[in-house]
């Protein structure tokens, strides 16, 4: 292989359109981008860049490959025209080798026998275990993975705080750190998207945490129990003050991105304070807005002893909300919320923690947001 670059990949069905995509065309690896295209991944814009494509049977076709930057994290190799035979669903599993001549003539060739794709892999040291395999300058090199991306930027980003940012900007940087990183981040559901991103926040956290920690603590001689004790509590109140700061960020992020109005924390006087009210202040205090139009929600990351506290926020809602991060809940307590007229928004992927009698009356929150969605167009 004289240019000593190559692109090893095995068709999937999403690449030729057989998982829910309309679209057929091959994605292409986002950590080696600059052997393909002169276009950086850049959020919030879409790129294109054409190709000519030199097939092993001689045909020629003038492709693209298409940064989608504004509503996903991906590139797409497509535009092969019609009657073209190495894209369909008897293809799957065949190898896609992709030599670039240039940034703008690629060769490329299908390989469907196991021999040949063995032989071809063992003589480039390179194996497409996940979604490419990448022989670069020579020699095999490895794509990231999601996971390693998130672990490569959280330590990068850590590195650059010399005191803790504020809530806000610890969500932000989580959040850009998935778009940096999960190809498939605006395919995610609303629960996973949350789950994920509170997670990289809390990993960021501890991160962060470390290095501006270290100091406080590594090698310290404290004066007194008494000044011992208030640096460990400083250290617990800011990582039990960042929890509930996290929830409540993600939380309001995805509302704005389904683009259903809201208020947090809006003051209602006599009727409290609740963490969220949908769709606003005006409207609850409007009496001819109907009741079934508005929704009161508590963000608890645990509610076990603390759900009670929603039933004295926005009392003219009588049917509230509590979202949570709870692992699980007895079904003796899950009865009484039932009684008090309280559902609880559960992330999906939590629901097999709870009672498995009860699994069926939790809300998950794209369930929950399609039903708000829902419910508003009356107006």
């Amino acid at each position: 292989m004289r240019h000593g670059n190559a692109l090893l990949k095995f068709i999937s069905p999403n690449d030729a359109g057989l998982t829910g995509s309309h679209q057929c065309g091959f994605y292409m690896p986002v950590p080696v981008w600059a052997m393909y295209t002169p276009h950086p991944p850049k959020a919030g814009r879409n790129d294109k860049h054409p190709v000519a494509i030199l097939w092993q049977d001689g045909r020629i076709t003038e492709s693209v490959i298409t940064w989608y930057g504004a509503a996903k994290h991906e590139y797409r190799l497509t535009r092969f025209g019609r009657d073209f035979p190495f894209l369909n669903a008897d293809m799957v599993g065949d190898l896609l080798v992709l030599i670039p001549k240039s940034l703008n003539e690629f060769i490329a060739y299908v390989f469907d026998y196991d021999e040949d794709i063995e032989e071809l892999q063992s003589a480039l040291g390179v194996e497409s275990f996940q979604n490419w395999g990448v022989y670069q300058n020579g020699v095999a090199s490895k794509v990231e993975s999601e996971d390693e991306c998130v672990a490569r930027l959280i330590r990068k980003s850590a590195g650059v705080y010399a005191d803790f940012p504020s809530g806000d900007a610890f969500s932000e940087a989580a959040r850009k750190v998935l778009q940096a990183c999960l190809k498939n981040l605006s395919e995610l559901t609303p629960d996973e998207t949350l789950m994920r991103a509170i997670e990289t926040e809390y990993q960021l956290f501890q991160s962060v945490e470390r290095v501006v920690c270290q100091n406080l603590v590594a090698g310290r001689l404290f004066r007194s129990i008494d000044e011992f004790i208030q640096t460990a509590l400083t250290i617990l109140n800011r990582r039990k003050a960042r929890a509930g700061r996290s929830f409540e960020n993600h939380v309001e992020y995805l509302l704005t991105k389904a683009g259903i109005p809201h208020k947090m924390r809006p003051a209602l006087g006599t009727d409290g304070r609740p963490d969220i009210l949908i769709p606003s202040e005006e409207a609850y205090s409007d009496l001819s807005w109907p009741e079934s139009g508005l929704f009161v929600i508590g963000l608890k990351t645990t509610c076990k002893d603390r759900w009670r506290q929603v039933l004295n926020e926005g009392r003219r809602v009588k049917a509230k909300h509590i979202l949570t991060l709870q692992q699980g809940i007895t079904a003796n307590q899950l009865k009484e919320m039932q009684e008090a007229g309280v559902s609880l928004i559960v992330p999906k992927a939590l629901h097999n923690r709870y009672p498995k009698a009860w699994q069926s009356n939790l809300l998950d929150m794209h369930g929950f947001m399609e039903t708000v969605k829902q419910r508003l167009t009356f107006r």
